[in-house]
């Protein structure tokens, strides 16, 4: 690879890995406020006399202040929104502070309330993002005053601290920090463009790979599935920066972005299955369809079309010349509805049968080169306006992020009641549920860390705390617990050692608290073990300032944190759990209901019928995007062996299904708008609906059983019925929309029984156009110039 090449492809792995630089910025961000903050609060505890130990304290309470408020701050809200939650940061740090000076010097006292304190904490959460963080604040400065021993004649001057700190996040983080949805959202996009050419990467690798090599093949179907995954993700968040006020650049609308970047999306979804399909092939273009996929990876999209053109003429002149190259190798069988009946052939039928199939191999790559081509012009026209879209109709985005990020699994687990039948509290709401876990796992890790220390026990509380932040089921429960256990045992060594290398050198130490929190933030949502790694490290220059640092005393935070870690996970399998596969189901059926939704608005389409009120297709394609990105989230504990009984093969092959589906829904949905003028078909708006209603009837049936359910089986049978209503006269080439139909049809019925469905005519993916055969009713596959799978 040349090394321009290189550069490039690593450049698209640091972009595409952080999309919008949201983490990059959050720790940036973090590191300036925290730094400032504490040049700040030293000045006032100079100007005030506080003296050496009164200015370390207001030190450490201003940089917990600014560490938060970055955080709380960091979305591209407008200033009089931030200043509307700004203004409350000095009140809940102030609270809980004030509550905890009132208990000072009463230990069962103090220890009651630590555990009403974290109750209110986690249960006001259920009241919106600012509640997370006011809630955080609460809890930190109940702990701060209370176990520091603060004195009524000090709050005053502490509130002073935390609202001097609160007013300089807040001028930071609304001046010089402040988050410009505009450039936010090019560079959202510019980490899309980075994965879909990461996209094309592991496309190049696939059709290079040794047809023999099966093992290494299988890698790199899993690798391609896991990366269009990602690039769904990216254009969710796209989705959601496209409804930010003053995201849009002049002369574009949100619809035209959204339209744009499905059109985009489409394109990579043909050329992955171009590549899925010919890989361990011996098609004769092979090797060229490599190089298109390598020039695109490369970025290099001059190369991508003059190499795409190249293929298109070539095969187009192969098509006028040689209709069945006789060293083609054919592929599996053309697909047709499985209730069909295959004709009986005669010598000249299977003679065309054969001629067509020898074909389809061949015309994978002629695929793949139009869609690399219609990929490279959509790149071009990026930044072209485009006047057919108004760009003052009403966009509603199919997903609300949250700190600039997509959801968590919360949004799904909301609505999901905890496995108590005989608890009333089950029905509880999952704020409240998780607040009573919390007071329960607090009082709990309380009791027992005092056993082990009656000065440090307030780490198992704290990991207890942590371990019910940003989860929502038990499984996610359980693995972060037991991160924060693995963070905390290998940062360690890296603690001990750093301390006694800064020991004594007191701007050092700021220096190393400051970047090990930035890494943190930086690296939290990609490991929180990670996090708690460089948490490790800060903690322990921290104590090496207090000149209270020694290796025991990070031992006994170890033991401390894995006693909290434990009670956490114990609390949250037995006191009112949120079920991991509860929330999975949950999951499925919005996923289901979401597709049976969209089927029916794209059968209203291909029946002709007037556009109702309800949003467009592209949105309601981009809300089928979201259910499955959220159904992948909460499902990946399924896919690791975690959970008892469970097959994570089974699930990463189910998750595959539903992500084919979307892909297929994808094509159906856009097809009409990417083909105007087709007439009516009714029989293809049966269809449809009929596939609908066996997405409606797979979110209500239960659990996949060895056969389809009678209702699913119904609609599905409906579906193959009206596909075959038309009997169109021989070698008319059939609407787009009929193979997203077809494939659609297989792929639920896979979804409907347990385990792999059995092999039946169809179930390999179709690389062409659907063509009538002599008897009309038979669809196989032919091939027209310069035509895109979809």
């Amino acid at each position: 690879m040349a090394a321009t090449g290189w550069i490039s492809e690593t450049w698209d792995r640091v972009v595409g890995s952080d999309p919008g630089l949201q983490r990059l910025r959050s720790a940036l961000s973090a590191a300036v406020a925290m730094s400032t903050t504490l040049g700040i609060e030293y000045v006032y505890g100079r100007v005030t006399d506080r003296g050496p130990q009164g200015t370390l304290v207001v030190m450490l309470l201003g940089t917990m202040m600014a560490m938060m408020g970055s955080m709380a701050l960091g979305d591209a809200a407008g200033a009089r929104r931030k200043i509307a939650t700004a203004v409350f940061f000095p009140v809940a740090l102030g609270a809980g502070m004030t509550v905890g000076v009132c208990v000072a010097g009463h230990t069962d006292t103090k220890l009651a309330v630590f555990v009403a304190v974290m109750f209110v904490a986690v249960f006001i959460r259920r009241f919106g993002m600012p509640f997370f963080f006011y809630g955080f604040m609460i809890w930190m400065g109940y702990f701060f005053a209370s176990f520091l021993g603060a004195t009524f004649a000090q709050l005053p001057s502490l509130l002073i601290a935390v609202a001097i700190a609160a007013a300089w996040v807040l001028l930071l983080m609304t001046t010089v920090l402040r988050t410009h949805a505009q450039r936010t959202l090019a560079r959202v996009r510019r980490a899309f463009g980075a994965r879909a050419r990461s996209v094309a990467r592991v496309c190049a690798d696939l059709l290079e790979a040794d047809p023999r090599d099966a093992r290494r093949l299988a890698r790199l179907r899993r690798k391609l599935h896991s990366r269009q995954l990602r690039l769904a993700e990216t254009a969710l968040v796209i989705e959601g920066w496209s409804g930010t006020p003053g995201a849009i650049p002049q002369g574009f609308s949100a619809a035209t972005v959204r339209r744009r970047v499905l059109d985009a999306h489409l394109a990579i979804d043909a050329l992955a299955t171009a590549a899925d399909a010919m890989a361990g092939t011996d098609a004769r273009h092979i090797a060229d369809a490599a190089r298109i996929a390598d020039h695109l990876a490369g970025s290099d999209y001059d190369a991508a079309e003059r190499a795409a053109r190249r293929l298109l003429d070539r095969y187009d002149e192969a098509g006028r010349t040689d209709p069945a190259p006789a060293s083609v190798q054919a592929p599996a069988s053309a697909p047709f509805p499985a209730s069909a009946p295959a004709p009986a052939p005669d010598s000249a039928s299977a003679a065309a049968a054969n001629r067509a199939a020898l074909r389809d191999v061949d015309c994978l790559a002629h695929h793949l080169a139009t869609a690399a081509w219609e990929f490279t012009t959509l790149t071009g026209q990026a930044g072209v306006p485009d006047t057919a879209v108004d760009g003052e109709e009403v966009f509603e985005p199919a997903v609300t992020l949250a700190m600039g990020a997509l959801p968590g699994s919360a949004a799904v687990a909301f609505s999901v009641s905890a496995r108590s039948r005989w608890n009333p509290l089950g029905k509880l709401s999952l704020t409240t549920r998780q607040a009573v876990q919390v007071a329960v796992a607090g009082t709990l890790a309380i009791l027992v860390g005092r056993e082990l220390s009656q000065a440090r026990y307030y780490w198992a509380v704290i990991a207890t705390f942590i371990a019910f932040t940003g989860t929502a089921t038990r499984s996610e429960t359980f693995i972060k617990a037991s991160n924060r256990v693995v963070g905390t045992l290998v940062g360690l060594g890296a603690g001990i050692g750093l301390a006694h290398l800064t020991a004594g050198h007191t701007y050092w130490i700021i220096t190393v608290i400051i970047l090990s929190m930035s890494c943190g933030f930086y690296l939290v949502s990609i490991s929180y073990a990670a996090m708690i790694f460089f948490v490790t490290i800060m903690v322990s220059q921290l104590y090496s300032e207090l000149h209270e640092f020694t290796a025991g005393l990070l031992m006994l935070r170890l033991e401390e944190t894995a006693i909290g870690a434990a009670i956490g996970i114990g609390v949250a399998l037995v006191v009112l759990p949120t079920s991991t596969r509860d929330t999975v189901y949950s999951a499925r059926v919005g996923y289901y209901t979401a597709l049976g939704e969209l089927l029916r608005a794209c059968a209203a389409q291909l029946a002709g019928e007037p556009a109702a009120e309800a949003p467009g297709l592209d949105a309601q394609v981009r809300v089928v995007d979201h259910r499955l990105q959220q159904l992948a989230l909460v499902a990946r504990p399924l896919t690791r062996p975690l959970v008892w009984g469970n097959d994570p093969r089974v699930m990463r092959h189910r998750l595959t299904l539903y992500a084919a589906v979307t892909r297929q829904i994808r094509a159906l949905a856009v097809g009409p708008r990417r083909a105007p003028g087709l007439p009516p078909a009714p029989h293809l708006a049966a269809a449809a609906r009929a596939l609908a209603d066996a997405a409606t009837a797979l979110a209500l049936a239960p659990s996949p059983q060895s056969r389809p359910a009678a209702e699913v089986e119904r609609a599905l049978r409906a579906a193959d019925a009206a596909m075959l209503a038309a009997r169109p006269a021989p070698g008319t080439v059939l609407p787009a929309v009929t193979r997203p139909l077809l494939r659609l049809r297989q792929l639920l019925r896979e979804l409907a029984v347990q385990g792999p469905a059995p092999e039946t005519p169809g179930s390999s993916a179709p690389t062409s156009r659907i063509v009538a055969t002599s008897d009309g009713t038979t669809p196989s596959r032919s091939v027209g110039p310069r035509t895109t799978i979809r």
